[in-house]
């Protein structure tokens, strides 16, 4: 293996950007060599930036304590350190648009967290297990950037991780409708008990854009790329509620579908367990083996049991069962900041690096 890629961390200090500095602690393809932040971190450490605001569970890595984090507005300086780039700024929608371009036309690689350009036509949003195929829209992104290596990718929201495998899996049998509760961590807000005690034994029926997000972008997941542009899938219905509860990691979900095949349970939960993507025919070193566990016990997925499969980038299904109203219903657990926010980053980034789509400068 050849020199590790060069990374840098946007959006540094928040929880999501924490989460991506501790999963590239000791990555095999990529070393963190530049971080930035707003205003108020820049030219402190990033020991002194995360002093007392640490939120994970695992320590601040010691490699990266003594980095002088950056203003993330000084574009320049921070492409000039690295090869490609994380983003997981707090800013507006606009704002964070904007700056994310105005890195990759730098000719700096932007994989982000965000949601800001995931309904951008020619930005490809990608489960890598499901639709690595997207990256090939790159192409045209570049062309209207300008740029020959700059581009921005951007993964999927984290709610829709815990079932929309699930769909994928079972995509020969043509799901056409479906409902889905979900029931959505505090670390999915950037929080900790310690920054929110509201929720300590408490429940909110509404987590503001997350239902939108929960019914819309599984269909661009599993859309087609047409005359340069990702066009959505229009053969799925998906309507969906979103609850905040009283869990620190974990999304699960509560699913029912119709599908247009009828399909047996025994089936269903074979293609469950035999799914998987270019991830693990490529051997990514994230790669979770197998990427879908079925669990058999009535009371599993359980978020205690089961959070971390795979070391959180693998997916939970369990008790499958004929519905009253629907053809099938099940339920669905996904580690929310790991394969829903920064570990469905990194997975990403190894995939745009195998493709041939990252590379040192």
């Amino acid at each position: 293996m050849s020199a590790k890629l060069r990374v840098g961390i946007l959006g540094g200090t928040g929880m999501v950007g924490q989460r991506f500095i501790a999963l590239l602690a000791d990555h095999p393809w990529f070393e963190v060599t530049a971080i930035a932040a707003s205003p108020r971190s820049a030219g402190k450490t990033y020991g002194e930036c995360v002093e007392g605001r640490w939120k994970l569970e695992v320590p601040c890595p010691e490699a990266v304590k003594g980095i002088v984090v950056k203003n993330v507005k000084d574009v320049e300086a921070v492409s000039a350190e690295v090869d490609f780039c994380f983003s997981a700024v707090d800013m507006s929608k606009d704002e964070i648009k904007a700056i994310e371009e105005e890195y990759a036309k730098t000719e700096t690689p932007v994989v982000s967290n965000n949601s800001a350009h995931r309904w951008t036509p020619d930005v490809p949003m990608i489960i890598p297990e499901i639709n690595p195929e997207h990256a090939d829209v790159i192409a045209f992104q570049k062309k209207r950037l300008g740029t020959s290596r700059g581009f921005i990718a951007v993964k999927p929201n984290c709610s829709i991780q815990s079932y929309t495998p699930a769909f994928a899996a079972w995509r020969e049998f043509e799901p056409y409708q479906a409902v889905v509760t979900t029931y959505q961590a505090i670390s999915g807000a950037g929080k900790t008990f310690r920054d929110w005690p509201e929720m300590d034994a408490n429940i909110i029926p509404y987590i503001g854009g997350e239902e939108e997000k929960s019914e819309r972008e599984p269909l661009r997941v599993f859309g087609k790329l047409e005359n340069g542009v990702i066009v959505p899938a229009d053969n799925l219905l998906i309507t969906s509620q979103c609850i905040r509860v009283p869990v620190l990691y974990g999304h699960t979900a509560a699913a029912f579908v119709n599908f247009k095949q009828k399909v047996d349970k025994e089936t269903l939960i074979e293609k469950l367990r035999a799914f998987s993507g270019k991830p693990q025919e490529l051997g990514l070193p994230s790669a979770p083996r197998p990427f879908i566990q079925y669990l058999e016990e009535d009371n599993r997925p359980q978020v205690r049991l089961d959070v971390n499969y795979e070391r959180g980038f693998g997916v939970s299904i369990g008790r499958l069962r004929p519905d009253t109203l629907f053809d099938w219903k099940f339920v669905g657990l996904s580690h929310n900041t790991i394969r829903g926010a920064a570990g469905g980053g990194v997975l990403c980034a190894e995939l745009l690096k195998a493709m041939g789509y990252i590379e040192a400068k």
